[in-house]
């Protein structure tokens, strides 16, 4: 009884918390006068067609640093958490034949399309983060179909550390080349709307996309191994 009148208190504080902002919220017609130097900035400046994009990895490029390591630390939390006992082999489970044969022909094109989306995430919409997770979710996909496939660990580790690494250079280059963190105007520019333009940004969400890409891998094969040992303790 205590639980129900608890529960029906804390909704009733959050709806006198939110019901007033929502009737103040007014819908902003315009943009602010910083929206409006980023947007011509993005074009200007750093021949971007994605604003977001230029957004994202320049101007608040340290957000999208923390961002990156705060996927970093809980990659790092769940191997610290996960009991590393002696991995036993499973009894391998079949996949039906559609996922085993249909698997064998997306795997490669999910992970082509990750790349792509890195790749473009200046001239398109997407970038590092979406990516990442397309490359993490092509390693699902096999982990479903093969529940006791091996991943190496170690090269997953390492894609993530030297992408990380790739990044803080890129941003102290910036920092000492151009005197601004971040800044990808120390590389060609190039033209607007072509691969092979924005300077340093396309090889920015490049390297999140790997980083992003490997953690998330690494986060689902550690508690799918856990998982798996868990099983084998019950049975």
């Amino acid at each position: 009884m205590l639980r129900t009148v608890l529960i029906y208190v804390v909704i009733i504080a959050l709806a006198m918390i939110f019901i007033p902002i929502a009737r103040e919220n007014m819908e902003k017609q315009d943009l602010s006068d910083l929206s409006k130097e980023y947007v011509k900035n993005s074009i200007d400046k750093l021949e971007t067609q994605n604003v977001v994009t230029s957004v994202v990895v320049t101007y608040r490029g340290l957000d999208t640093l923390g961002e990156v390591t705060v996927l970093f630390l809980a990659t790092s939390g769940v191997g610290f958490l996960i009991n590393r006992r002696k991995k036993r082999k499973s009894k391998i489970r079949q996949a039906s034949e559609i996922l085993n044969t249909g698997s064998f022909f997306i795997f490669p094109i999910i992970v082509l399309f990750g790349v792509y989306v890195f790749v473009h995430g200046h001239l398109t919409p997407g970038g590092g983060f979406q990516g990442g997770v397309l490359i993490a979710s092509a390693f699902v996909l096999m982990m479903l179909v093969n529940n006791n496939s091996d991943l190496n660990h170690l090269v997953l580790e390492s894609i993530e550390a030297i992408s990380g690494f790739s990044y803080v250079i890129i941003a102290a280059l910036g920092l000492i080349l151009l005197g601004s963190f971040l800044d990808p105007t120390f590389l060609p520019m190039g033209k607007l709307g072509m691969l092979f333009s924005a300077g340093a940004i396309p090889l920015i969400y490049s390297f999140v996309g790997l980083k992003v890409g490997a953690e998330l891998t690494n986060i689902i094969d550690s508690l799918r191994n856990e998982s798996t040992e868990s099983e084998e303790v019950t049975k």
